[in-house]
Formats: structure tokens, C-alpha cells, sequence
């Protein structure tokens, strides 16, 4: 098939070299343009932009997808479809008509739980037990199409944001050689979504810093989920103030209890808020990064900053 590919995080990597490898025939490949990066602020392209330029294809990276040149120019590419994962622009309905077939979109939530942006990180931290990967014709709203091909995936009681979508977007890559096939012969069964839909609503800064009143499961489920961008961070004291950390990894303990943010005997124990049964609860944090600073662990982060048991963390 004569394919365009839209995409450009990592996530999206996976899906471009499986479409590569089936052997179908990549006319063109979109992603977001390069961004400032890094302390230079070079400006530094997507990883699908890198990995497609790798591969010697033509690459597309307009500032906006409703301007009229955009539409004109990815019109005039006659495709037979377009495979859509997590490119970040919203297609108009000149865009989702222009190929013969259509276009389709790698979703990574069970939909229509977790329309939006972020619904790897959502299902995390609202402690779902599963998730999956779906293809879905796109339409005009968001994310509301019908679903064509599903994979349902477990979420573990230690995935961050970043495991699990390693996991999906290796799962779902293998969907869309499946669901080619099937939606070139005309064979393909396009499912509505039915149920009450929920939003992933885009990670704002300030919501990812921890409420230490909150209860244990939900903190622990907090900091998975925004591991490692943007990174769940609490403010530890300071010599010279407050010192931002962010808490990249933890996990639940039922050791010890204090009040809420109070740093606890053994590491970085940390006690929680009451749950919804009246019950204390810790959180151990396993891998913390203190601001302008590596990663480290508890051990390491310690050795060079200074916390008595009793501290109170805000």
C-alpha cells in the first residue's frame, strides 16, 4: 500500500519500522517539527523524524496541518492510507478524507477510557488494572472513531510510564500489519465505541507535585505514572530553602506511620494521607532525582543531602 506515516515521540518509533519492514511503500513520514533541546537548546529533530531520515524516507515536518499548503501538499502524495500514532496535530477533515482508504490512528488506552493525550500515564495513576492498544479509523472528534483492532495489556504493580509504553508501543506495532490487510481486502470489522468516554487530559506542571495527604496507593500510583516526565516532585528542606526532588520510582509499604510527608525510619519512607478505610500508609521511594542532579538511590541521594527521620517533606 502506498502509505503516509504521522508520528513523533519514541512511542511511535516501533510502528514506523514494522510498516518499513511489512513492505509496504512509505511515501511520506510527518512529525512535529525540531524543538530547542537540551542546555544549547539546539534545535534537535523527533525521534521519528531521526529514525525515518535513517531509513532514507522523505520526512514532513509542517508547523501546523490545517494550514492550506500542508492539506494541498499531503493531498497531492494520492495515498492509500495514513497511520497515525501519536503525532500531535489535529487533522482536518480535508486530511482524514484525501487517502482512498482513510486514515487510522495507534491508540494507546482501551477507548473509550483515556481519549486524549496522555492515557498511559491517566490509567497509571488512576490505578487501572489494564490497558491496551487499539487502531481506530480516525474522525473529526477527538479520538471517537471506530475501533478496528484491540490488544488489551495488563498493568503491573511496578510499571511506570515509561515500561508500560515500551510494552504497548511494541504491541501495537504489530497491529498494523493486521490491520492493513484486513482494511485493503475490505474485510475488517469496524467496532463503535460504546460506554461513558474519560479524558487523558495533558500533564500540567503543577499537578505533578505530590500531596502527601493523600492515601499511599494513590501516591504510589502518582509517581509511576509521571515517571520520568514530568516527574511527581516534593520539596525536601535545604540549607539555603526548599530543594525541589522528583520521585521517579516507589513502591507501597506497610512499614511505620506518621503524619502525612513525614520522612520515616529506614531510607526514603515516607507516610501518607488515611485511605478510604481510616488505614495509614507509606510509600518507599526507590529511585529519586534532586534538582540539577543525576538520578540516584535513596542510599546516594542521602549520602549527600542530609534528612532526619522526622522531616516533614512538602
Amino acid at each position: 500500500m502506498r502509505l503516509a506515516f504521522m508520528g513523533t515521540p519514541e512511542f511511535a518509533v516501533p510502528s514506523l519500522a514494522e510498516l518499513i519492514a511489512s513492505g509496504h511503500d512509505i511515501v511520506a513520514v510527518y512529525s512535529q517539527p525540531p524543538r530547542p533541546k537540551g542546555r544549547g537548546q539546539k534545535l534537535t529533530p523527533s525521534p521519528v523524524h531521526a529514525f525515518a531520515e535513517a531509513m532514507g524516507l522523505p520526512v514532513f515536518t509542517p508547523e501546523s496541518m490545517k494550514a492550506q499548503d500542508a492539506i494541498d501538499t499531503f493531498v497531492s502524495l494520492d495515498l492509500d492510507a495514513a497511520c497515525v500514532v501519536a503525532y500531535g496535530q489535529i487533522l482536518k477533515p480535508a486530511v482524514l478524507e484525501a487517502p482512498r482508504l482513510g486514515c487510522f490512528n495507534l491508540h494507546g488506552s482501551l477507548l473509550p477510557r483515556w481519549r486524549g493525550a496522555a492515557p498511559i500515564q491517566r490509567a497509571i495513576m488512576a490505578g487501572d488494572r489494564e490497558t491496551g492498544v487499539q487502531i481506530m479509523r480516525m474522525s473529526e472528534g477527538l479520538d471517537e472513531g471506530a475501533i478496528l483492532l484491540s490488544e488489551i495489556l495488563p498493568i503491573q504493580r511496578d510499571d511506570t510510564a515509561a515500561s508500560l509504553s515500551e510494552r504497548m508501543s511494541t504491541v501495537g506495532a504489530t497491529l498494523w500489519t493486521r490491520a492493513l490487510a484486513a482494511i485493503e481486502r475490505g474485510g475488517v470489522t469496524e467496532t463503535p465505541q460504546v460506554g461513558e468516554p474519560t479524558y487523558a487530559k495533558k500533564i500540567s506542571p503543577a499537578e505533578a507535585r505530590i500531596d502527601w495527604t493523600r492515601p499511599a496507593a494513590e501516591i504510589d500510583a502518582h509517581i509511576r505514572g509521571l515517571s520520568p516526565f514530568p516527574g511527581a516532585w516534593f520539596e525536601a528542606p535545604g540549607p539555603d530553602g526548599p530543594v525541589r526532588v522528583k520521585a521517579l520510582l516507589s513502591c507501597l509499604s506497610s512499614e511505620g506511620a506518621g503524619a502525612p510527608g513525614e520522612l520515616l525510619e529506614g531510607g526514603l519512607l515516607i507516610a501518607c494521607g488515611l485511605d478510604s478505610e481510616g488505614r495509614r500508609g507509606a510509600v518507599r521511594l526507590l529511585k529519586v532525582q534532586r534538582e540539577g542532579k543525576a538520578q540516584s538511590s535513596p542510599a546516594d541521594f542521602l549520602n549527600g543531602f542530609a534528612l532526619p527521620v522526622g522531616t516533614i517533606l512538602g
